[in-house]
């Protein structure tokens, strides 16, 4: 059974015909060519295809696009502006807390979601590892991942 969503991706509207079975990762990746989104396990253990729907992290493996009307979705492929990487980004560039690539896109947004929410903040390293907690990596280890949202929060307001 199809049915039409209206959403909103990365800051645009789009409408979208999807099967009521169809997880948000296939409709992101094979509709709106997203390709950021990445399946690992497909079972919600890995983050690796972690989105922020209306701000909050989302394994999109386990949620299906129909749940998605209406709703704001963020991907990697957003958060970059005018060729410019978001602050999160920028992090995980300089603090070489990048690899293989599969979980890294997972992490930014769930690193994005935990910036916005704790900017302004006194965090410590402890602080932030409950805030990655769905998000696993087999290459990086933690500490550079880690020390990229600790560079995020201590950067001032700038986005």
């Amino acid at each position: 059974m199809k049915r039409t969503i209206t959403c909103t991706i990365n800051g645009k509207r789009k409408e979208l015909t999807v099967d009521v079975r169809q997880s948000l990762l296939e409709v992101l990746r094979e509709q709106a060519g997203l390709i950021s989104v990445k399946q690992g396990c497909a079972v919600g253990e890995c983050g690796a295809c972690t989105v922020l729907i209306d701000n909050v992290p989302i394994d999109s493996c386990l949620y299906l696009a129909v749940w998605a009307d209406g709703r704001s979705i963020r991907t990697v492929e957003g958060e970059s502006r005018d060729g410019k990487l978001s602050r999160v980004q920028q992090a995980f560039v300089e603090a070489g807390a990048v690899q293989c690539g599969i979980c890294t896109p997972g992490f930014v947004m769930a690193a994005t979601a935990f910036v916005e929410k704790h900017r302004g903040r006194k965090v410590t390293r402890p602080d932030i590892r409950p805030g990655l907690a769905g998000n696993l990596c087999r290459c990086t280890g933690y500490d550079s991942i880690i020390t990229a949202v600790q560079k995020s929060l201590d950067e001032g307001d700038e986005p």
